[in-house]
């Protein structure tokens, strides 16, 4: 295929732990499920055209979580890409139980990490998950066991890499006595940075940083807004600059937008052909 066809590749590329070379525009699995995160997807088929269509459109960085459905988003992925593209990468997490739709809450103990981990391999059908992910750190449960089970499980070779969530700069630092942590995934993005010291963290130490919830825009997407004009100038809209201009920020961003409609991917992937100048980026940054 032309990088035309495959347009995720105009994103550049980043090499997660040095070792798994993915395109930077990836995609999320949360939103293949049903409504709060919870059960199937009201329309399955779809679900699997769009893990399909990202896949041929140059996506092979693909991340979701055992809590997902909870599990629907890692036998959705399994059903449509398995047996899986050799250079895809498939990120999964665990750390945050269900007990319905909305409802989210962390256990970090040892046993829990590791049968979800077990679960995932099972569920993904892979034997060795590329990068696994603590969705939280559990308050009730030290340091040192959650991520050392982890650890554990990558000495038996069950998980390549190891990445974190919602993590301070300082917690990455503790996590890394035990681990080394080659990924970060905390809320950012145009509006919100809140993060910032993070992702200059991630920078400085080749840690990949996945923003959640990228296309978050705001008060900057309104007519007249920053966004709105640059999206005009270029013939985008205003989520594919703000997709552009996390891709700009850093080397080490990994955007991860996700949707559950084929016509949807096609436009935020499209965001990776976008190229914003120094100028329209100093713009965009400011007007937030």
């Amino acid at each position: 295929m032309t990088s035309t066809e495959r347009p995720a590749e105009a994103s550049g590329q980043f090499a997660i732990g040095g070792d798994l070379t993915v395109n930077r525009l990836g995609y999320g699995a949360m939103q293949l499920t049903g409504k709060g995160v919870w059960g199937e997807p009201s329309d399955p088929e779809e679900a699997v055209r769009v893990l399909r269509r990202a896949v041929e459109l140059g996506v092979n960085f693909i991340d979701t979580a055992d809590s997902y459905g909870p599990f629907v988003s890692e036998l959705l992925i399994k059903k449509a890409l398995h047996p899986y593209p050799e250079d895809l990468v498939i990120a999964t997490k665990a750390g945050l139980t269900r007990s319905g739709p909305d409802d989210w809450r962390p256990v970090g103990r040892p046993e829990y990490l590791r049968q979800q981990a077990e679960l995932s391999l099972r569920h993904l059908g892979v034997e060795r998950i590329d990068l696994f992910q603590l969705h939280r750190i559990d308050a009730k449960v030290p340091l040192a066991d959650q991520v050392g089970e982890l650890a554990l499980l990558q000495q038996e070779g069950k998980i390549r890499h190891i990445g974190l969530s919602e993590v301070s700069v300082e917690q990455v630092e503790a996590a890394g006595e035990f681990a080394r942590i080659v990924s970060v995934q905390n809320l950012y993005n145009l509006a919100h940075r809140d993060a910032e010291p993070l992702l200059e963290y991630s920078e400085a130490n080749g840690i990949g940083f996945i923003p959640w919830f990228p296309l978050a825009t705001g008060k900057l997407a309104e007519e007249g807004g920053p966004l709105a004009e640059a999206a005009r100038a270029h013939g985008a809209t205003p989520s594919q600059l703000a997709l552009a201009w996390l891709l700009k920020r850093s080397p080490v961003m990994l955007p991860i937008p996700g949707t559950s409609k084929v016509a949807h991917l096609e436009d935020n992937v499209a965001a990776a052909g976008v190229q914003l100048t120094d100028d329209e980026f100093a713009a965009l940054s400011k007007g937030a």
